[in-house]
């Protein structure tokens, strides 16, 4: 298979199989006729919201490096542009105006990992040297761009300018498909409570044989673990002791998993936990990803991950009436060259 950026693909990946400048891995399995079908799931009329606050967790108790976000007035005319009325510039006008700015890390909370959250070192020339590279052979410093060093990051300054971009693989891409199609949801916490439980590849297919689930082709799978909901209960402020003993985590080292999650043909995995799979993962001899999930997902197959979703109520009502399948609409922001981004699902049943 020729390819202008790699000679050999990772064993176990679609590199090149939805063609050679893909960028939107198995959301090409998202067609309308599985649009359709998730429109077909709608008999209730009625719609979830599966976003957390955007201020969710709260701290930065569940990861060091991601904060809060921070809303701020901007200026107009050089004054504060929060309950401003505008008699101020033109005498006699009655309007009274806020706009504001945020400071957003853009997976804090409810997210999507673009395909270029997550890459590896992989020897995709075939000369006997891995060098980082991501989804179909996309490579670090020529596709997805980064600063040299702190200094040239940009943290001094909100708006200078960008000093990052994913290119072909940013959220942006995925965002213009609408991300909208049949769901599945299977219920973790139904079968195994909210401790924690690395779960693998036999305990899974058990829970689906148990509720009569089917995943085909195409459908978007959603975890449900109750991580969320406890996040919600601990209002901002989290206990990390508790949350990291909580909610059933996906054992990302367990093969038969991983190949489940290829030949299911999903089209993405989200859950309502932190990182979808157990982070750290069971230990591994090197060299071995630190996320073997997100290795299989993101860099292997191009399966886009969603994480700390709100599923509980959704889960809650599906179970009462005996279904796993809705109606899905999940676009991200259709931010050019983003890593990941918030987003407000909408489960309609």
């Amino acid at each position: 298979m020729q390819n202008p950026r790699w000679v050999r693909r990772p064993e176990g990946s679609n590199w090149g199989d939805f063609g050679p400048d893909d960028n939107l891995g198995r959301l090409n399995l998202i067609t309308p006729e599985k649009v359709r079908a998730g429109v077909a799931e709608v008999v209730e009329g009625r719609s979830f919201c599966l976003s957390l606050p955007l201020d969710l967790p709260g701290g930065t108790a569940l990861n060091p490096n991601r904060f809060p976000p921070v809303l701020r007035p901007n200026l107009r005319a050089g004054q504060v542009n929060f309950n401003f009325g505008m008699d101020r510039l033109q005498p006699g006008r009655t309007d009274v105006l806020c706009d504001d700015l945020a400071v957003l890390h853009l997976q804090y909370s409810t997210q999507w990992d673009s395909l270029a959250h997550a890459g590896a070192m992989f020897d995709a020339d075939g000369d006997g040297v891995p060098e980082p590279v991501f989804y179909n052979g996309f490579r670090a410093d020529e596709h997805v761009l980064g600063p040299s060093g702190v200094d040239d990051a940009g943290a001094a300054s909100l708006h200078d300018r960008s000093t990052s971009t994913a290119g072909p693989l940013g959220i942006d891409h995925m965002a213009r498909t609408a991300v909208q199609g049949r769901a599945v949801l299977i219920d973790l916490r139904a079968h195994l409570g909210d401790a924690r439980t690395l779960v693998g590849y036999q305990q899974l297919a058990e829970i689906i044989a148990a509720d009569g689930i089917v995943v085909e082709q195409g459908d978007i799978v959603c975890l449900h673990t109750g991580f969320a909901e406890q996040l919600v209960a601990m209002g901002g402020d989290p206990d990390p002791e508790v949350l990291h003993g909580s909610g059933a985590v996906l054992n990302g080292r367990d093969p038969q998993l991983l190949r489940w999650i290829t030949d299911s043909g999903l089209a993405a995995l989200v859950a309502d936990n932190y990182a979808v799979e157990a982070f750290p993962a069971p230990d591994a001899p090197v060299p071995s990803a630190v996320l073997p999930l997100h290795e299989h997902c993101l860099f292997k197959l191009g399966v886009h991950l969603g994480e700390l979703w709100r599923l509980t109520p959704l889960a809650e009502h599906l179970r009462a009436r005996g279904r796993s399948r809705f109606l899905l609409t999940a676009p991200p922001l259709n931010l050019p060259g983003a890593a990941g981004s918030p987003v407000t699902p909408v489960a309609t049943v």
